[in-house]
């Protein structure tokens, strides 16, 4: 095995190594990579170190080259970690989008972009063509990966009409240059593009936390770890430098979170170790409740980006059949990894304890330094009082790309204001409370949410507006779209004023890339109005 020191910081170099180590690691797909259509749906480390060199031959093709950018904006897969790999190998800047729900904003972002190549999945193509929004950028390449669609522009170009060439250099960037670029949830409006080097990621010690042997908290060889998360994003990177290095038995992808997709690949391939969004897996508690024998094995949950309610905690632990089975949660951003992270047990969840939500609402820095401001004199805040939290970290970001007035603004020197608002909780611990802009006065959405989450079991997913002027608005997705009202009556006993509670299809909620609720459409759908108590200036 090669020596500690030698391990990757290069996204580029990440799966050739693995193949160079002899992990014996298996990937197994849900569905087929959208660049490798054709190749199935299972993968050993060699063969997605082959597929990563194939993807570097034909984007070479297409002319790609080291100093060049790569957009890639296509459906959720782990093949954006692939592309972005294949990138890295020419030298070139991959920059990770989801399809996310605007075209509008894809459109501003490849503008901020300015690609070389541009790589592009057919369904995201076909919304951009229906949408009038043209992609025939001067110098611009465009490659449809996917499945074949009629109404594709003129001018696009399939991965076997830019494949064929001679094999192309590898030349690496260095260490502190740009390595890859993922863009944030975009809650509140055009996602921004956060760049990072290999010093701020894999380099970085909060990157590498899976890479090392903690008990109960880290991938076995005989482990089958699945992950159902925006692959896109800065998550993904550093789930597959950890887990490839610890190399379990098999990786398991869920691309999409539909309950059948799911249920059908998890029967396949029983995890030991389970990811997803916290929205996904409130989502998937129906499958928790009608088919738990597909948890049974699972040792650890782990859920990322956002926080996470106890409900949704208690009935995941609650059908795995394991002895002692964990629940890892963390929140951070795109821009600086982890602000705080935690883990629960059945104990620590069970219904009635005081302050359950402790268990998945305060935690400890992951190596990261964590204060508490005032927001109007940034002076730190004592314990009990909330403020907002700056974060100093080694993985921090280098910019946004086509924004850096906008990074600065959000630079206090070495601390990076992350806008969610937070509290001390002694022991070294965090509180999350709110973001910044979504704020409620004198409480904690996020505690009143898994409150109602807790009275309301039909429930799959609670949101409380708050709107100036008047009480809080509830809005709530109900499996069968129903609420009685005594129902309702008994889930508020106790709680603030609040208004009448709004319904609203699951598949109908704005959602970004993670699944998360963007709050700020849903006020402007339901309300019509963009007010708001928080002032959003470090969004």
């Amino acid at each position: 095995m090669a020596a500690r020191s030698q391990r990757p910081v290069n996204v580029g170099r990440l799966f050739h190594w693995a193949a160079e180590q002899g992990r014996p690691t298996v990937m197994h797909l849900d569905r087929p990579f959208d660049i490798a259509p054709d190749s199935g749906t299972r993968f050993d480390v060699p063969a997605l170190a082959a597929t990563v060199e194939d993807a570097a031959g034909w984007l070479h093709g297409a002319g790609l080259r080291h100093g060049d950018r790569l957009a890639i904006v296509k459906e959720n897969h782990y093949d954006f970690i692939l592309l972005a790999a294949a990138a890295a190998r020419l030298g070139a800047l991959p920059v990770m989008v989801a399809p996310i729900r605007s075209e509008a904003h894809i459109r501003t972002l490849l503008t901020r972009i300015s690609p070389k190549v541009l790589v592009m999945g057919t369904t995201v193509l076909a919304r951009m063509t229906a949408a009038g929004i043209a992609l025939d950028d001067p110098g611009m390449t465009l490659v449809a990966v996917g499945e074949d669609r009629p109404e594709l522009p003129g001018n696009t170009l399939r991965i076997d009409d830019v494949r064929g060439g001679a094999r192309p250099p590898v030349r690496f960037r260095g260490r502190h240059e740009p390595m890859l670029v993922t863009h944030t949830s975009g809650t509140t409006g055009v996602p921004k593009l956060v760049v990072h080097s290999s010093a701020t990621t894999l380099a970085a010690v909060p990157f590498r936390i899976e890479s090392y042997r903690l008990p109960l908290m880290t991938s076995r060889p005989q482990d089958v770890v699945a992950s159902g998360i925006s692959f896109a994003h800065n998550r993904n990177l550093s789930w597959t430098g950890g887990t490839l290095f610890r190399g379990p038995r098999k990786m398991v992808i869920l691309s999409e979170p539909g309950l059948g997709n799911v249920a059908r690949t998890l029967a396949a391939h029983p995890p030991t170790s389970l990811e997803a969004c916290p929205n996904v897996f409130q989502y998937w508690e129906e499958l928790a409740d009608t088919r738990p024998e597909l948890f049974a094995n699972v040792r650890r949950f782990i859920s990322t980006f956002d926080a996470v309610h106890p409900r949704t905690v208690r009935k995941f632990l609650g059908a795995s059949r394991v002895r002692l089975p964990l629940w890892a949660w963390g929140v951070g951003q795109s821009e600086i990894a982890g602000i705080a992270a935690g883990v629960a047990t059945r104990s620590m969840v069970r219904p009635g304890k005081p302050r359950a939500h402790d268990a998945t609402n305060v935690g400890f820095p992951p190596l990261v330094r964590v204060k508490v401001v005032d927001p109007e004199t940034g002076r730190k805040r004592p314990r009990g009082k909330p403020g907002l939290l700056m974060v100093r970290t080694k993985s921090r970001c280098l910019t946004y790309l086509g924004e850096d007035d906008r990074h600065r603004a959000k630079d206090r020197g070495r601390w990076w204001n992350t806008g969610d608002l937070g509290e001390y909780a002694g022991y070294g611990r965090i509180r999350l409370i709110d973001r910044e802009v979504d704020m409620i006065p004198g409480m904690s959405s996020i505690e009143l949410e898994s409150t109602l989450l807790d009275r309301l079991n039909r429930a799959s997913e609670v949101i409380v507006l708050g709107v100036p002027g008047q009480p809080p608005i509830p809005v709530l997705c109900m499996r069968d779209d129903a609420l009685d009202p005594q129902e309702w009556d008994r889930a508020c006993r106790g709680l603030p004023e609040m208004d009448k509670p709004r319904l609203v299809p699951w598949d109908e909620m704005p959602r970004t890339a993670t699944w998360k609720v963007r709050r700020g459409e849903l006020r402007e759908q339901l309300l019509g109005s963009s007010d708001t108590y928080g002032t959003g200036q470090w969004t």
